[in-house]
């Protein structure tokens, strides 16, 4: 972690250099002074931060390393506030002059005197390195791939070991995974690899050997061999160790001069041996695609049916190196709770039953291990110790988890499973994967506000033709890809809502963060804090937070009700916050905005979402480094003109969820925040100036809702959507009812008769060919030509179009759509789902088509249809033609129909349309306004 706060500091210090240049003239030597003594030292700190917890003096030297790097930070960022207070906003734009107007030299003489005394402490520090660099004898030029790894203890190997000495009859759920990789193994004959892929502790390594060791698959191929790769294989080890499992399994030895074979002969001795034969090899603890590709071309691609295994955390090893030999990959999973049951047992009372009087905790405890069969049985074999009569002693260890993981044997070895993920991450994602802990245990982490958070932290480095959201997206897929990540909600079309992490992984990060000052929880418990906390999470009550906090950068509060309303939040922490650059409020019972806020200069994160704040003061103009500004679900109705001088900001989150929700009105001139990606939701700009023509110059928008919209708004929407080519999600909402319109491009007529002129949008779909999602709210003529071009789009809603021709017809081309709803948005009286359309449609749902009277889905359309909702189309007289061919169909909702509909269907099973829905696992009707499952039949 050590390494990661260098590079972070090093790459400050560098861009420092360059943005003060002449500022600081007379101490830029100095300043490069530590920059490069980091940067010599930041290659050693791979080694360092693997072996500190075992060496105590590694440890103190990466701490005085970190504060150094602490300090120094927080110096640049003091001095940053200092030139701001002496010289107003702007200075970034025009350091020439506030060169030449400075007059207090209190500020100079202040950054002259830190940046001495932190020159001189590096140089202090960089002896250290040399010393240490000796001690693991590492070249100065830095580090092999494998230093890291091999300076650790043997425990990884002993308990990869242990796993394979377990009998069958140990393991619990290994019946309907073992069968499906022994069919996978015997069936064909080309050459194929099966990859069994999971996060640490699920027992890969158990069921691999388990399926090794079948007699079935030992009858079915004439070679057999375990490899077990690591983190740091030697490879020619390896090779030696392969060749002489081969020629020990026919009985023979291994062929003279094996023992000085270069890489390259080893692999041909394997080559040969192998040419015709058929093998079943086993790679087990694969850690990357290169460890991979170092083995696979000695594989003879025989057709006699051989087989590997590959066993691994990282899924980009197990779906390419299947795909690349036309394979499949085995996603292990938890065990299932009755599975976890059985194992607890077993292990704690040595059979299949619980006390009852233990019952309860026993459950819960099973709740923390989440199904991880390595910590199961970490737990059992502390509790089998415990007097069973003793409730008070397992209570005890079921609220001491996490100092257990420090502290019994049994703990650290779940510990240093679980740690290997993380100790092989590289910096940047190590800062990335230890702010998980800021997160309460049990929480679901949203997607877009972790993105937001590692930006506004600065963990996310520039990357060019990527913006920094793009390069924070691959940084969390690469924590799913590793198994450090589990995802817990997704959108319609896969894409990754929330996520979380595993309880007894988020204790082993937060002991990390914790230890090195990264992050400090703040919960009901009493504690003592630790010096210069960089972060605050605030968990349910701010009881005990009474200390000074003078170098917090992060402050977030999560489910906090004990905050004073009528007070500001900023007062509660002594010494003042000025260095913050996070601030996350939501849903404390805050109803005014705190002028505190605005005096933080380094503010990149601010959240009042679900808080009761009405209003914004004009003092906001003065957060100049705000980038995500978050406000849904306050009373905010209106923004300060002031808005328009926050130059940085990325994300302005300004909406409700709630039925009679209000747009927003911002202020003329919104056209000059150029940096915005989000802007929702709108009000059209009735005499307010050219709203519309400016939202043209967003060019890096990606969200974009608009409501309110008129006729005569047309011309000037279509102006600017054709500029606007990053953008992912349009809505457009027209008017309400009783606004009079009168102008060229929408009717005359108001609320639901509203027209949405879009025909003319370009003669190219280019300008919105990102687009995923598209809602438009409002009367449409025809169907807009262009929507059909749209392949990217993911969702389309229209509601009230009042279409007079089929929909479907044009729209079923789309060959990524995945949900449509149609509300009030045909007047006709057949839609027809054609054969070959709407090939990935997974949800449709049509509501209040008055004219509808047949829908037909052609066998052969929408063969992946999985919901089907109908409402209130009160002339529809039986159920959709073709739906007896839709075998996928899970769930079919009828909402607010007419009895003669069900009358069709002759519940009695003996006639009418019941037979053509058989099949359909889930049928509801009843009414819309008592939810979903109002009346379940079937």
């Amino acid at each position: 972690m050590a390494e990661s706060t260098v590079t972070f500091l090093v790459d400050k210090l560098s861009h420092f250099l360059q943005e003060e240049v002449r500022l600081l003239s007379g101490l830029r030597e100095e300043v490069e002074y530590i920059r490069d003594e980091l940067e010599r030292i930041r290659a050693f700190l791979k080694v360092a931060d693997a072996t500190e917890e075992c060496d105590e003096e590694i440890k103190v030297w990466v701490k005085q390393l970190r504060d150094i790097a602490y300090h120094t930070e927080d110096v640049l960022d003091e001095f940053m506030i200092r030139l701001a207070h002496h010289h107003g906003q702007g200075f970034y734009a025009s350091l020439c002059k506030i060169f030449y107007s400075i007059k207090d030299l209190k500020t100079r003489h202040w950054i002259a005197s830190k940046i001495q005394g932190i020159k001189s402490r590096v140089g202090n520090i960089s002896e250290g390195h040399q010393r240490y660099r000796f001690k693991f004898n590492i070249p100065e030029q830095g580090l092999s791939s494998t230093s890291a790894s091999t300076t650790g203890d043997n425990t990884w190997c002993d308990l990869r070991g242990n796993a394979l000495l377990l009998e069958e009859a140990e393991v619990v759920g290994i019946d309907k995974p073992k069968k499906q990789l022994i069919q996978w193994l015997v069936e064909g004959n080309p050459l194929t690899v099966i990859s069994v892929v999971g996060m640490g502790g699920l027992g890969k390594t158990t069921m691999a050997k388990k399926v090794y060791d079948d007699e079935k698959v030992k009858k079915h191929f004439q070679s057999h061999v375990w490899i077990t790769v690591s983190q740091s294989f030697k490879l020619v080890e390896l090779l030696k160790d392969t060749i002489q499992q081969l020629f020990n399994e026919i009985k023979q030895p291994a062929p003279l001069g094996v023992e000085t074979m270069n890489n390259q002969g080893l692999k041909a001795v394997i080559n040969e041996f192998l040419q015709d034969r058929s093998y079943l090899l086993v790679f087990d603890d694969v850690w990357s695609i290169n460890d991979w590709d170092v083995f696979k071309y000695v594989l003879p691609n025989n057709n006699c049916g051989s087989r590997i295994i590959l066993t691994t955390r990282v899924g980009e090893v197990a779906s390419r190196s299947s795909i690349e030999f036309h394979g499949n990959v085995y996603e292990l999973k938890p065990l299932s709770p009755e599975d976890s049951w059985t194992l607890f047992c077993r292990k704690t009372f040595y059979e299949n039953f619980c006390p009852p009087l233990l019952v309860e905790l026993a459950e819960r405890m099973l709740r923390r291990c989440e199904g991880l069969p390595l910590a199961i049985v970490a737990v059992s074999g502390v509790l089998a110790t415990k007097d069973k009569n003793r409730i008070d002693e397992w209570e005890m260890v079921h609220q001491s988890l996490g100092v257990e993981l420090e502290g019994d044997d049994r703990f650290k070895n779940v510990k240093k499973v679980l740690s290997l993920s993380y100790d092989d991450l590289p910096s940047h994602l190590k800062s990335c994967f230890m702010y998980l802990s800021i997160f309460p245990s049990e929480h679901l982490i949203e997607r877009m506000r972790l993105i937001r958070l590692w930006i506004a932290e600065g963990f996310v480095e520039e990357k060019e033709g990527k913006t920094l959201e793009e390069v924070a997206e691959g940084y969390l897929n690469q924590l799913f890809n590793r198994s450090l990540l589990q995802v817990a909600g997704t959108t319609i079309d896969g894409q990754v809502k929330t996520c979380r992490i595993h309880d007894l992984l988020r204790e082993i990060v937060l002991s990390k963060s914790t230890s090195q000052n990264f992050v400090a929880i703040a919960n009901q418990q009493h504690r003592r804090w630790p010096e210069n906390v960089r972060r605050l999470s605030v968990d349910k009550s701010l009881g005990n937070v009474r200390e000074k906090f003078s170098q917090l950068r992060s402050l977030l509060m999560f489910g906090v009700v004990d905050l004073p309303s009528n007070s500001s939040v900023l007062s509660l922490f002594s010494g003042g916050l000025r260095l913050l650059k996070v601030l996350d409020l939501r849903g404390t019972p805050l109803e005014s905005f705190p002028n505190e806020i605005t005096k933080l200069f380094h503010l990149r994160y601010l959240s009042l979402r679900n808080t009761r704040v009405k209003m914004l003061p004009s003092s906001i103009g003065k957060l100049q480094n705000l980038e995500t500004l978050d406000l849904k679900q306050t009373h905010v109705t209106e923004l300060p003109v002031e808005i328009l001088k926050l130059q940085r900001l990325r994300h302005l989150l300004v909406y409700r969820y709630i039925v009679g929700s209000f747009p927003k009105k911002v202020p003329p001139g919104i056209g000059g925040l150029v940096s915005l990606q989000k802007l929702c939701f709108i009000e059209s700009d009735e005499g307010r100036g050219n709203l519309l023509g400016e939202i043209g110059r967003l060019s890096q928008l990606r969200r974009f809702a608009i409501k309110k919209c008129r006729r005569e708004d047309g011309a000037a929407l279509r102006s600017s959507l054709e500029k606007l080519s990053n953008l992912r999600s349009l809505s457009i909402s027209s008017v309400g009812d009783d606004e009079f319109i009168d102008l060229q491009c929408l009717s005359s007529s108001p609320g639901d008769d509203e027209f949405i002129d879009l025909q003319c949008l370009s003669s190219s779909p280019g300008p919105l060919r990102l687009l995923q999602r598209l809602y438009l709210t409002g009367r449409l003529e025809k169907m807009p030509w262009w929507i059909s071009s749209l392949h990217s789009l993911v969702k389309l809603r229209l509601r009230w179009s009042r279409l007079r021709d089929d929909p479907l017809e044009a729209l079923g081309i789309l060959t990524n759509l995945v949900e449509l709803r149609l509300v009030e948005a045909y007047d006709g009286q057949t839609l027809c789902c054609k054969s070959g359309g709407f090939q990935r449609l997974k949800v449709l749902r049509l509501d209040k088509l008055e004219g509808l009277r047949l829908l037909r889905l052609e066998e052969g359309a929408v063969p992946n249809l999985e919901e089907l909702i109908v409402m209130r189309c009160n002339l529809l007289e039986r159920v959709p033609s073709g739906i007896e061919h839709h075998t996928n169909l899970k769930s079919l909702y009828f909402f607010d129909m007419p009895d003669e509909f069900f009358t069709t269907l002759k519940l009695d099973r003996e006639g009418g349309d019941y037979w053509k829905i058989a099949h359909i696992p889930e049928v509801y009707m009843g009414s819309a306004k008592d939810g979903r499952v109002s009346g379940r039949f079937l």
